[in-house]
């Protein structure tokens, strides 16, 4: 694995970087907090063992810093610290700390430790599964350029964003916002039951072709369920079939499959609903051309209460200069051109 040690210390930083060396890690090295952030924003870290005690910027300040900033992969932390007591646990756990190793340290419960890192670091390798399974699904419409990409940082934007809300508290934390990210990529997974003719057909769909257009959402939702049942504490393989089954549902009862309104609806899949719609009336395809953002804004505010949850509305209104990043960032190459009109 890839590990960074960030110390103060050079004698701590030696000999903890010759324990994880020897037993086949990657290391490098930091003597304070802001180096070792630099050293995670340029590289690909599982991993960050920190001081607790460092200058410029300490351990728990570097642990905040990382589970605000994401970088788009989980990075397990370790805290090294001389500190004991719960009042310290509780502090460094908040901060967003994983482990703690005590000083001075055993190269066996380091390596302990690290063994904990490679499981939760397995975690992550199962979303980058799910996010392929995705992309094949999606393979089959070559219209769809970076939708996934693009829609699962919308849905974490929206998460993070409606995370600060008190109304929210308790519902949408760390780990939602982490599924959701993980997740969002498989809700129109069902679309690989679509034939090609439908799936693939340019310009306007008939009502015959958009009735079987919408059993996509019911392939993808019996597919993930039947996966569920066989793994009932997948948690992750819940919140994928919400989104699957459901985002194509509407805050006013008028949507598909089963015509559920307001909070019936799961949370995650009222989150993907103003995703992919955004994104759908971003996206040039053969048929339009994709609508500015000031456009694609209005017509979302417009259907608050309607199409969506007034709370995910709200939400976006607060962080759609984020959306408008994400668009420019992950444009279709084809498209890339036509975005200079964003705001």
């Amino acid at each position: 694995m890839h590990v960074i040690v960030a110390d103060d210390s050079p004698l701590s930083l030696e000999l903890v970087s010759a324990a994880l060396e020897a037993e086949g890690h990657t290391v490098q090295t930091a003597n304070d907090g802001l180096e070792a952030f630099a050293l995670l924003e340029a590289g690909a870290a599982q991993v960050l063992i920190s001081d607790w005690e460092m200058p410029n910027c300490d351990g728990i300040e570097l642990c905040r810093r990382v589970r605000k900033a994401g970088f788009g992969r989980y990075v397990y932390i370790i805290m090294l610290t001389a500190r004991g007591g719960t009042a310290n646990l509780i502090e460094g756990l908040n901060a967003g700390a994983d482990d703690f190793l005590s000083k001075p340290f055993d190269p066996s419960e380091l390596s302990v430790r690290m063994g904990v890192a490679a499981r939760i670091s397995g975690l992550e390798s199962r979303d980058m599964m799910i996010f392929a399974m995705a992309k094949l699904a999606e393979s089959r419409d070559n219209e769809t350029g970076a939708h996934l990409e693009r829609t699962r940082a919308y849905c974490k934007i929206l998460a993070e964003q409606m995370s600060h809300d008190p109304k929210f508290a308790g519902v949408i934390d760390g780990e939602f916002v982490r599924t959701i990210y993980a997740t969002s990529p498989l809700h129109d997974i069902g679309k690989v039951g679509i034939p090609d003719a439908v799936l693939l057909k340019p310009g306007k769909l008939t009502d015959d072709e958009f009735r079987i257009m919408q059993k996509h959402v019911e392939i993808g939702a019996s597919t993930l369920e039947a996966v569920l049942k066989q793994n009932p504490c997948a948690g992750y393989l819940k919140m994928a079939r919400d989104i699957a089954w459901a985002h194509h549902e509407r805050f006013d009862g008028t949507g598909y499959p089963r015509g559920i309104k307001g909070h019936d609806i799961p949370l995650a899949a009222r989150i993907m609903a103003l995703a992919d719609v955004y994104d759908a009336l971003r996206s040039r395809r053969v048929y339009k051309e994709g609508y500015p953002h000031a456009t694609a804004k209005r017509i979302i505010e417009d259907a608050s209460g309607g199409h969506f949850d007034p709370d995910v509305v709200n939400a976006f209104k607060q962080c759609d200069a984020q959306f408008v990043a994400v668009s420019e960032q992950l444009a279709d190459l084809h498209a890339k051109s036509k975005l200079s009109v964003a705001a």
